[in-house]
């Protein structure tokens, strides 16, 4: 234990081990991911999205013609009173795409492939896990006092979340391999450019707001990367729709593109996660002015990560509004969505690395 610092290196080192090894681990289930998509005919990757795609499709076509109804008349007797149809109207970017199965290999070996995928990420989600709580033993501390830290714990809250649906039942599958693709490169990043050895912090962020304020920055984070993540896909999907629809040949990556659920469920997926991750960072936001007012005597003082939080919330809140209005769905919603995250990712790195600010004491 090294006292005059205040850190436990045997957590510290362990904590970097078992970063190391989430990222080797990371890396077998990304492979995993890639053969699922590369060699499954049928996989759950494809079943699922044929599925959606079914499901979509209908949203189109008329409901089953409903009983009649027998009603009483004044003075006596019925009358036989059809009942309306109710007739489903497709949104404008449904187009009744099907997803095409058109990849070589077997069921049961894209099947295999995928919970090979999905049995390494839980380990490796494990391993990731451990090292951010080994960062908080090591300094007695919340594990996200720097960028660094930030990176590794907004990792575990990526894939956690994406974990949590799968275990719920929700089809998601469609998104592992690019959730573990982003994290790979999170990690990468964070040991490379941003890595911080472990040690206590200056005193104006000895607060429960650390918890609170950042943990909420992070969580958001996470969400918004995962609806940016789908609003990308929805744009390749999208396009590969309108193709098909005229006729056209789909380029090298159409095998890919016709794996993913239909563009109207892609987009669906993006604007659920962005709605509902909002009021947390509306209350990321607010939480750091208080903090602000704590520690520097005022609520708001335009420093420049307060500036682009807030820039990034006018985006989102223009993107849930473009949602609401119906001239702008589909695609030009989407670049104001993937605007909005690249404002969060500006803000997070050109920002904190470049700009010198008031929060720039918490060091890279």
């Amino acid at each position: 234990m090294n006292i005059a610092a205040g850190v436990n290196e045997s957590y510290a080192q362990l904590s970097n081990y078992l970063i190391y090894s989430a990222m080797a681990v990371y890396t077998l289930a990304f492979l995993a991911h890639i053969a699922e998509w590369l060699f499954g005919s049928r996989s759950k990757v494809a079943r699922t999205s044929a599925a959606l795609a079914a499901s979509a499709g209908s949203a189109g076509s008329a409901a089953p013609a409903a009983p009649a109804v027998k009603v009483a008349q004044r003075g006596g007797g019925t009358a036989v009173v059809d009942r309306p149809k109710v007739v489903l109207r497709s949104t404008s970017d449904d187009r009744g795409a099907t997803d095409g199965i058109g990849a070589a290999g077997t069921d049961e070996q894209g099947e295999l492939y995928g919970r090979i995928a999905i049995s390494l990420t839980v380990l490796a989600f494990l391993l990731h896990l451990g090292g951010v709580l080994c960062r908080a033993l090591s300094v007695d501390r919340a594990p996200w006092g720097n960028m660094y830290e930030f990176s590794t714990a907004f990792g575990v809250v990526a894939v956690g979340t994406y974990l949590v649906l799968l275990a719920l039942g929700k089809r998601v599958r469609w998104i592992g391999l690019f959730l573990v693709g982003a994290v790979l490169l999170d990690l990468g990043l964070a040991v490379t450019v941003l890595y911080a050895a472990s040690d206590q912090l200056v005193p104006a962020l000895h607060s429960y707001w650390l918890w609170i304020h950042v943990s909420c920055a992070m969580i958001s984070g996470a969400m918004f990367m995962l609806g940016a993540l789908a609003t990308f896909l929805y744009l390749f999907r999208d396009r590969y729709e309108i193709k098909v629809a005229a006729g056209q040949g789909c380029g090298r990556f159409g095998s890919m593109w016709e794996r993913l659920p239909a563009a109207s469920t892609l987009d669906k997926f993006a604007y659920r996660a962005n709605a509902a991750i909002f009021p947390l960072w509306t209350f990321t936001i607010i939480a750091g002015s208080i903090w602000a007012e704590a520690a520097w005597g005022h609520y708001w003082q335009w420093d420049p990560t307060e500036t682009w939080s807030f820039i990034t919330w006018v985006v989102y809140a223009c993107y849930l509004h473009a949602r609401a209005t119906a001239g702008w769905k589909g695609r030009k919603a989407a670049y104001i969505s993937l605007v909005g995250f690249g404002c969060f990712l500006f803000n997070y790195f050109c920002i904190n690395i470049f700009v010198v600010g008031m929060h720039s004491y918490a060091g890279v």
